[in-house]
């Protein structure tokens, strides 16, 4: 093995019964480097990680090494933290009740050597140390729950370098910067450069294409458990070079065919929909029409998924549609969904799936008092919509009995799309529909929307990805923090960015839609 390489991976392979989700996979992470680890969901990205952090037993063959000396194998995590490793995880880790300093010092306390209690002193040294080498402007005994997306990001990060010495380390993103706003990107990259300018090397798992060719340096591609690109320089390479390598094929893009002309008639309509950031907000969603809602992060616009579905409940506002009209002011979801809407929320563990239970079960959940009985639940109905959303979807699985929380991101969320597709909406809200899945989920799920409104139903897409907005929308409301509605009509996310970041977009007198 080279002595060079801060990380290497060999002969990595795993299996879990008869299944190999791991084949004689590789890794290298060069000193100072910011490497990227991608593929679809069910790649084997997680087992690869889970293996290099002791969470997973590799099968016999492997070795792993942190700057040339071997780890024992499988890895004990406190020796993967002496020799440097770190790991900061999609969800920061972070306890809000607890101190910055606190926070710090959770796995590592300092102590006192004669009472072995924590020397409060110098944790809070340590924790100024490595706040300070990040430039990061808080005070180690502020607490943690009211910091913003962006300082709680700076202490996952400031916890992870705590024993790393400047110049060595490697720190583990999976999935890191998926909880921060987009605004806030900019900065998380300028202090991950800063650490990498130091020496310490940084592994991002990231299903953000665009993020990995502006961060990483190099890139390591999996598919169906294997390598399938090894190292790349990302200089020069596109998105569209990373998901060829990701499917092992080129991506097709999804969009309406030509001459696609939505149904006749609205599907639902808001009427002066009021509430934080949103002031007298009206619009219609036509049959078989997708819209999308967009704007400035905190402007407000992403409260409407919850606003109109019974999530939440506004200040005022009134929802039509062919069952009759409501008072969303005291509507709750029953409601909303007796008028024909449904809504496939943005946090998909939280408020979408219960991942305890069977794909089937989740899936039949919103039918159950519909087409069950109060004396007998029948069985076959369930299982074939079951199998009919596993078609149509492209569900990854071995069975429909299989459980939630044994599927990947992407699989959860085709799994929760189409849990609500099986009411048969009048008006499907999806927020965020496309966050933290694979190049592959993305497009099965976009076709997906595309497929569901061809069959009349009215979509209502709310979200921040341009991409997402402009491949799929027929045309797209972009919000501003005046609270008037700009409509736009494009293919072009470069057209969405700029209606949303332009003046125009946060000028109140713009275009309201009634």
């Amino acid at each position: 093995m080279s002595a060079t390489m801060r990380l290497e991976a060999r002969h990595v392979s795993k299996t879990f019964g008869s299944t190999t989700v791991l084949s004689d996979a590789f890794l290298e992470v060069a000193p100072g480097e910011i490497h990227a680890l991608i593929g679809q969901n069910g790649s084997g990205k997680s087992t690869l990680v889970k293996i290099l952090t002791g969470y997973h037993i590799p099968d016999a063959g492997a070795t792993i090494s942190v700057d040339g000396q071997d780890l024992d194998l499988p890895v004990r995590w406190s020796e993967a933290a002496e020799a440097g490793v770190s790991v900061v995880h999609q969800d920061l880790g972070l306890l809000d009740h607890l101190s910055v300093s606190e926070n710090i010092g959770i796995g590592g306390f300092e102590y006192h050597r004669v009472t072995r209690k924590i020397d409060w002193q110098a944790q809070h040294a340590v924790a100024r140390r490595v706040l300070d080498r990040l430039d990061v402007p808080v005070d180690p005994q502020a607490p943690v729950g009211p910091l913003n997306a962006m300082r709680r990001a700076e202490v996952a990060i400031a916890r992870a370098l705590r024993d790393q010495r400047p110049g060595e380390g490697l720190v583990i993103l999976d999935e890191a910067t998926r909880s921060l706003p987009r605004e806030e990107l900019h900065r998380f990259h300028e202090l991950l450069r800063k650490v990498v300018a130091g020496g310490t090397s940084i592994l991002m798992v990231s299903h953000n294409l665009q993020e990995v060719l502006q961060l990483a340096d190099r890139v390591t591609v999996l598919r169906d458990g294997a390598v399938a690109a090894g190292g790349l320089v990302t200089a020069g390479l596109t998105e569209h070079d990373l998901a060829r390598h990701m499917l092992g094929k080129t991506v097709e893009a999804v969009g309406r065919s030509a001459g696609w002309v939505p149904g006749s008639g609205p599907a639902a309509r808001v009427a002066d929909l009021r509430a934080d950031g949103l002031e007298g907000l009206s619009f219609e969603v036509g049959k078989g029409e997708v819209v999308g809602l967009t704007g400035l992060p905190g402007s407000g616009f992403e409260a409407v998924a919850q606003l109109i579905t019974g999530g939440r409940r506004p200040q005022a506002g009134r929802l039509f549609t062919a069952h009759g009209e409501v008072d969303l002011a005291k509507a709750d979801v029953a409601r909303c969904m007796a008028m024909g809407v449904a809504l496939v929320p943005e946090k998909r563990i939280l408020e979408g799936l219960a991942v305890e239970l069977s794909i089937r079960d989740n899936i039949a959940i919103p039918s159950i008092r519909r087409r069950g009985r109060p004396w007998h639940v029948a069985r076959r109905w369930q299982d074939e919509e079951a199998r009919s959303s596993i078609r149509r979807l492209g569900i990854r699985t071995r069975s429909p009995h299989m459980l939630v929380k044994e599927l990947s991101g992407g699989n959860q969320q085709k799994v929760l799309f189409a849990k609500w597709l099986s009411v048969q909406p009048d008006l499907l809200v999806l927020h965020e529909p496309t966050q933290a899945v694979d190049v592959g989920a993305r497009v099965d799920i976009l076709r997906s929307v595309i497929e569901t409104a061809g069959q009349g139903v009215g979509v209502l897409l709310v979200s921040i990805e341009p991409a997402d907005l402009a491949e799929v929308c027929d045309r797209i409301l972009v919000h501003g923090h005046g609270g008037a509605l700009r409509e736009i009509r494009t293919e072009d996310p470069d057209d969405v960015l700029h209606a949303i970041y332009s003046e125009s977009a946060l000028d109140a007198g713009g275009k309201t839609h009634e």
